[in-house]
């Protein structure tokens, strides 16, 4: 039997996009749930010192047709965003919203899917209003809950506890405490989980 395990996204992240895809698929045909856990991706590669590499010219000019070869392999619909890099701040601290709604995988699937395979430009306010309006959320409570210095100090919180788990990319699959860093590390997770 595998157990539940934690994964670390950001909406940015176009590698946790396609692990998400890939995750959903798990979920359903192994009947498990995997626990989805948002961090900051820019909080963390500051907290590290690091670069993104989206960021680093060589491997930026790769990014594209990387994650391009990922879906068409794994048979995900994908389209690289022209308007990346996509402003997530707001995006991560709605998944904190969201599940206080218990809408939160409504709310994931949704947004990654808008970014990632609609290609809408989600660092526009009035397109995220849209979105949100379809997702039959107030867009505007549910922006203003999602600037509360609650969610704020939550989502922060949790990008700090990532950060001091040694987390420090996304997307990353956490089991007993081994960290599996990457998109293409979903069978070692799952391999740890099963024993």
């Amino acid at each position: 039997m595998i157990k539940p395990f934690d994964f670390y996204f950001d909406f940015v992240s176009p590698y946790s996009f396609l692990a998400h895809k890939e995750i959903r698929k798990i979920e359903n045909k192994e009947n498990i749930k995997i626990r989805y856990n948002p961090v900051l991706l820019g909080g963390l590669h500051n907290l590290h010192g690091i670069k993104a590499p989206a960021f680093i010219p060589a491997k930026a000019k790769h990014m594209i047709r990387d994650c391009k070869l990922i879906a068409e392999r794994k048979n995900i619909k994908f389209k690289f965003n022209s308007y990346f890099p996509i402003k997530s701040l707001n995006l991560m601290r709605g998944v904190l919203v969201a599940e206080e709604d218990n809408i939160k995988n409504f709310y994931i699937d949704n947004i990654f899917n808008t970014i990632w395979q609609d290609g809408l430009n989600m660092n526009d306010e009035i397109i995220i209003e849209k979105v949100l309006k379809n997702l039959s959320v107030n867009p505007k409570t549910f922006t203003l809950r999602s600037t509360s210095s609650l969610i704020k100090d939550t989502l922060r919180k949790k990008t700090n506890e990532a950060y001091q788990k040694g987390i420090f990319g996304a997307p990353t699959y956490v089991v007993n405490n081994k960290i599996f860093w990457g998109q293409d590390r979903i069978e070692f997770a799952l391999n740890e989980a099963g024993k």
